[in-house]
């Protein structure tokens, strides 16, 4: 992809080399999504981290099966892991209520008492004062259940929805001191996204409301957001990746293990080679789905193509070749507690 020289020329130093790493590293995590969601999700994320070269992995608190994924966090805390906060239960026969409940956050749920299905209705129903109290309750859940989260992150990017969430997800961050996931370095996927049509929350984030906006005013936007999550003493990475979803598996193939690995493989080693220096976060959906899982979703073959991709020798060989330097977010924030501002 092109990127605009005017927008990236600025990038005096990336946030890998604040953090210490060389001019020209590219650091990578490769984030796992959605544990928590299901009894296979807990099982493919598990996999993807300790058979493979996922480095961390973020827990849904409304889910049905956390609490499988709670107590294995609670004894293996080692593992790298935070919160995948969830204001949004988005499968048609699978869903969840709120952590904080109806009485504390009457406008996060919809007529079935249990969270919108999707982040226009969030935003339609819920203030940022009910985001904020769910954030809370989803990170005491998280903690009374014997894990400290390393970390926290969005279900379907809700808390990018406007600058009121965003305030909030970030004020939480801050007031715990846990890093939370914003790019704001190269973007090299962001600007991709603002090329292809206006995204709402951004254009108010550059206090821009008319629709029409100016990529690099809203890029600028995000840097200076992204300066004061770091001033604030929380680490910033450059860029975040979420492009799985969107890589077709070819029709005329049997979706075997054999053709998932192969074909996921050969998409994220296309994606490691098209990453700029700096952090990046890749986030994945890995997943041992079974006939089971498409009772919930048809995104089954997806996520297991993503956990038999982060579990193969090749990738991970290809990784090691190429000099990717793998890193967690507990790495990330331990680098930067290091650092005087």
């Amino acid at each position: 992809m092109l990127v605009n020289p005017a927008i990236n020329h600025a990038l005096a130093q990336t946030y890998a080399e604040k953090l210490g790493w060389k001019k020209g590293d590219k650091v990578i995590m490769f984030h796992v999504d959605d544990a928590g969601m299901s009894h296979a999700s807990n099982k493919g994320a598990i996999q993807a981290m300790t058979n493979g070269i996922a480095t961390s992995v973020s827990v849904m608190m409304p889910c049905p099966w956390v609490s499988e994924m709670g107590q294995y966090l609670a004894e293996n805390k080692n593992l790298d892991a935070g919160l995948h906060l969830t204001h949004t239960a988005e499968w048609t026969g699978y869903r969840w209520a709120s952590v904080s409940g109806i009485k504390a956050s009457p406008g996060l749920s919809d007529m079935e008492g249990v969270l919108w299905s999707n982040v226009a209705d969030v935003v339609a129903h819920a203030s940022a004062n009910e985001i904020e109290t769910e954030i809370r309750a989803q990170l005491a859940k998280a903690r009374t259940m014997g894990f400290s989260p390393t970390h926290l992150d969005t279900h379907m990017g809700t808390l990018w929805a406007t600058p009121d969430y965003l305030d909030r997800y970030i004020k939480v961050g801050i007031e715990e001191h846990i890093p939370i996931l914003f790019s704001a370095g190269n973007n090299t996927l962001m600007q991709q996204a603002l090329a292809q049509g206006p995204l709402a929350g951004l254009n108010m984030l550059a206090n821009n409301r008319s629709g029409s906006y100016d990529t690099a005013e809203v890029l600028n936007a995000i840097r200076q957001k992204g300066k004061e999550i770091w001033d604030a003493g929380l680490v910033v990475v450059d860029d975040l990746y979420l492009l799985s979803y969107d890589w077709e598996f070819p029709s005329d193939l049997e979706a075997s293990d054999e053709n998932l690995r192969t074909f996921k493989t050969q998409k994220y080693k296309e994606l490691l080679d098209s990453v700029a220096p700096g952090i990046t976060v890749i986030l994945i959906h890995c997943t041992d789905a079974d006939k089971g899982f498409s009772a919930i979703t048809d995104s089954g073959n997806t996520r297991r193509g993503d956990l038999l991709s982060m579990t193969d020798p090749e990738l991970k060989r290809y990784v090691q070749q190429q000099g990717f330097i793998l890193t967690t977010w507990r790495e990330l924030q331990a680098k930067r507690d290091n650092i005087r501002n």
